[in-house]
């Protein structure tokens, strides 16, 4: 299959540039998998559109407050100033393992513009005043922006960003990029009400509608929940730069699949109870998982790891039985992704068309598209 397979036009105006004003006012749009039909609902009904006995997982990982803006030494000595025009925007998209020197505090990162940022290249992070609060030496420099940043040991690094970061919004959502202020809605509601485990460079959107309230009453119609952990990392923002799907390669990103969850699912599996996922992280990783394990029965045993699996039409789900997702980009992994669900594996194409389908009918109906957007329920 091509990539341009993926595409479908999209008005501006269908972009969401802010959540909803209430947490879980989204709509749903609700796709039957089995003969492409589909209803228009509310978020809010989720509970009576899965059945006593699902297991809905989550993915509670935290996003970090990545993006931090810094100006480089060099620049900063030669206009004698701590804040000269001409400030980098660093992304940092996931720490990096060093087993040589396991002290050092290494991050990929996606740096703009990057011409300007090469390895030997020392950048410093202010929040106010003549000193930096952080500082980092570039050691490594890869394509499209991607760095290896090594920052000097601070008392605390994520207290420190914390205070200095700001929460990493995708570029479709319009923000004044040179803003040193964050926005209250943004660190709210860019950020599941279950996150728990700090380290994604962007939220697992889906959970975004989820509130205490929704969460109860799906406990309460008898859906268990469980949690699963995947940092979301470069991978997603990268674009896809291949013609043909067979040709795309993901970044890697780290998971963490606990006790608890793990006997849930082989609880699930033996009882043939549906194991419904929360987002494309989710999928992902409950997939990975699945394919760590021979063909036969699941025995599915708590770990870490990192997967780049990549989910296109044809791939054979094994353990995800329904999927809960956010609209996504044309042309998008994501957007493959929610295709390979929608499609019986044996005919690759139908999911394809199936999804593009739907995203006309939600256009057609005025949906909110992307991270802020609305929802839809694949069963």
């Amino acid at each position: 299959m091509l990539v341009s397979d993926f595409n479908f036009d999209l008005p501006e105006n269908l972009i969401a540039q802010h959540p909803p004003a209430e947490r879980g006012s989204s709509r749903m749009l609700v796709l039957d998998s089995a003969t492409g039909g589909l209803s228009d609902d509310l978020f809010a009904n989720l509970p009576l559109h899965l059945q006593p006995g699902d297991l809905l997982v989550l993915n509670d990982s935290r996003v970090l407050p990545a993006r931090l803006f810094a100006t480089r030494a060099a620049a900063r000595t030669q206009h004698n100033s701590p804040l000269p025009s001409g400030l980098i925007e660093v992304l940092l998209t996931e720490p990096v393992e060093d087993a040589v020197h396991p002290t050092d505090n290494l991050w990929q990162a996606l740096v703009r513009p990057a011409r300007k940022v090469q390895p030997g290249e020392m950048l410093l992070f202010f929040e106010s005043g003549a000193e930096p609060l952080l500082s980092a030496e570039v050691v490594a420099a890869g394509d499209f922006g991607e760095r290896t940043l090594r920052f000097a040991q601070v008392a605390d690094f994520h207290a420190t960003l914390a205070r200095i970061g700001h929460m990493p919004l995708p570029p479709y959502i319009r923000r004044d990029q040179s803003s040193q202020a964050d926005s209250a809605e943004d660190r709210a509601r860019y950020q599941t009400v279950y996150s728990r485990q700090p380290g994604s460079a962007a939220a697992p959107t889906a959970g975004l509608h989820f509130t205490p309230q929704t969460l109860a009453a799906l406990q309460a119609h008898g859906i268990e929940i469980a949690t699963l952990t995947l940092h979301v990392g470069l991978g997603t923002f990268q674009p896809v730069r291949v013609e043909r799907v067979e040709e795309i390669r993901l970044h890697s990103e780290r998971y963490t699949l606990p006790a608890a969850t793990a006997e849930a699912l082989n609880r699930a599996v033996v009882d043939g109870r549906r194991v419904v996922a929360v987002g494309t992280t989710t999928t992902r990783t409950l997939e990975h998982i699945a394919e760590q394990s021979a063909e036969g029965p699941l025995d599915i045993e708590p770990h870490s790891g990192s997967t780049s699996i990549f989910l296109a039409p044809g791939h054979k789900f094994r353990l995800v039985g329904g999927l809960l997702t956010n609209f996504h980009l044309p042309k998008s992994t994501l957007l493959m992704l929610v295709a390979a669900f929608a499609g019986a594996p044996e005919r690759a194409n139908e999911g394809h068309q199936v999804i593009l389908a739907a995203y006309a009918h939600a256009i057609r109906q005025g949906y909110r598209f992307y991270s802020y957007g609305d929802c839809m329920l694949l069963l």
